[in-house]
């Protein structure tokens, strides 16, 4: 499920100003707030005028550029003013980071983001905004148990979106790149998760997401509507989901958010319907979805990530609930990356997704307690889309070969720049967290 904010971000761009500006504020002084006097060198004073505005121990907040490249949106220029919130260990709490921005399709727009950390157990986050044309977004999620300590997790969504770049092919894995069309998309929906944490690494949940999805035509100039290339297909107009997913995941990571090693791997089920009682079935889903982490050494990590996704026994799906290839993002049960196309590139019944990932830190820089670090990553995706179970998911595979970039501050935030290769030339993304 494509999360809106996952478009934007700030923390690979931000790495070194987060090092120093995550240092915690002496005592008795605001997070951020100006350094005691006594705590000043004479031999360097303070500076002032516009180089107060670019270090980040002087600056009342950190300055972002924003500059989000990505194949379907086109280049979003901006400016991300920052302030983190840190605790007593320098760790960051609370990230408070509203934008201005511009968006050639779409023009000026605005939003507010608050991320907040406050334990390891539990995060929030909300992320709201518009643009003049077109597109505005609200999203807030909770997650609790992320680290499966008690016997219960839940993560909880409620999210409205409306997007006027996505992009639609046709079906089929040779689908081609002269048949693009645009729809805008308006959609809402609570979802929640519950995990029965059986122990530290196995858990069985329940996912439940309640689903609107209005396909209206498309506004970009240039690029044909869906809609005048391929008529009323199944998904166009508004279309309600419920969407009913039980999962059994075995997950021996040392960390959910910056693993350096161990697996995970879920084995997942269930139907969607118009009603949410089971009956009047529009789809059912089967799949599996298995990463593996090998430390090589301090700073080196192999990642292995493979999924395969099958939607047995339905003829009547919209197309936009099609197992999906594309973009930087892999979701469990859903869509899966090839970081050299757009997201939503390729469509079908079945997919068939596999990415290897070398991690690899190249610098730290520690500021009293915090540590942020900078990776370089060389990866290669693989994977293909297909109608029938009979048919072997790798014999047609569309390949990206690629190199990214992340910035750490852990234990709780990864910012990445994914630039990937493919048949149909380069596509760079940004984002939140690791894509898988």
């Amino acid at each position: 499920m494509r999360r809106p904010w996952h478009r934007a971000l700030l923390l690979a761009a931000a790495a070194a100003g987060l090092a120093r500006a995550a240092e915690p504020a002496p005592a008795g002084t605001a997070p951020g707030g100006p350094e005691p006097q006594s705590a000043i060198s004479h031999d360097s004073p303070p500076p002032q005028g516009i180089a107060r505005w670019l270090d980040p121990t002087a600056a009342p907040f950190i300055p972002v550029p924003e500059i989000d490249v990505d194949p379907n949106s086109g280049t979003t220029l901006g400016l991300i003013p920052t302030w983190l919130v840190t605790d007593a260990q320098g760790q960051v709490r609370r990230i408070i980071a509203p934008d201005v921005l511009y968006n050639p399709y779409f023009g000026y727009g605005a939003r507010g983001r608050i991320f907040s950390y406050p334990s390891e157990d539990t995060q929030w986050s909300v992320v709201a905004g518009a643009k003049q044309r077109v597109e505005s977004e609200f999203d807030y999620e909770y997650q609790t148990g992320r680290l499966r300590d008690t016997t219960w997790s839940f993560t909880g969504s409620a999210v409205y979106d409306r997007s006027g770049t996505p992009r639609f092919y046709g079906i089929g894995n040779n689908s081609t790149i002269y048949d693009e069309t645009n729809y805008t998309l308006q959609q809402k929906y609570v979802q929640t998760n519950v995990g029965w944490n059986v122990n530290r690494e196995l858990q069985l949940s329940y996912t439940l997401r309640m689903r609107e999805v209005d396909v209206q035509p498309g506004t970009l100039a240039g690029i044909a509507s869906l809609q005048s290339r391929f008529g009323q297909i199944l998904g166009v107009g508004t279309n309600h989901e419920v969407l009913n997913r039980f999962a059994v995941t075995y997950d021996t990571r040392d960390d959910p958010t910056v693993p350096t090693h161990g697996g995970a791997y879920t084995v997942f089920g269930g139907v969607a319907d118009r009603t949410g009682i089971f009956h009047a079935s529009l789809y059912s889903v089967v799949g599996i979805d298995a990463k593996q982490l090998w430390s090589l050494a301090p700073g080196e990590v192999i990642v292995v990530h493979g999924a395969l996704r099958y939607m047995p026994g339905t003829a009547h799906v919209p197309f936009w609930s099609l197992s999906t290839l594309g973009g930087a993002t892999s979701v469990i049960g859903e869509q899966q990356p090839l970081r050299g196309f757009g997201e939503g590139r390729f469509y079908d019944r079945n997919a068939f997704s596999s990415s290897l990932e070398y991690r690899h830190r190249i610098a730290s820089v520690d500021a009293m307690s915090t540590r942020i670090d900078v990776e370089a990553t060389p990866f290669i995706d693989a994977g293909e889309v297909f109608a029938h179970s009979r048919t072997s998911p790798v014999s047609h595979l569309h390949k990206v070969a690629g190199l990214g970039f992340r910035g750490i501050a852990s234990p709780f935030v990864v910012g990445y720049v994914d630039i990937g290769y493919g048949s149909e030339g380069a596509a760079v993304f940004t984002g939140i967290n690791y894509p898988f």
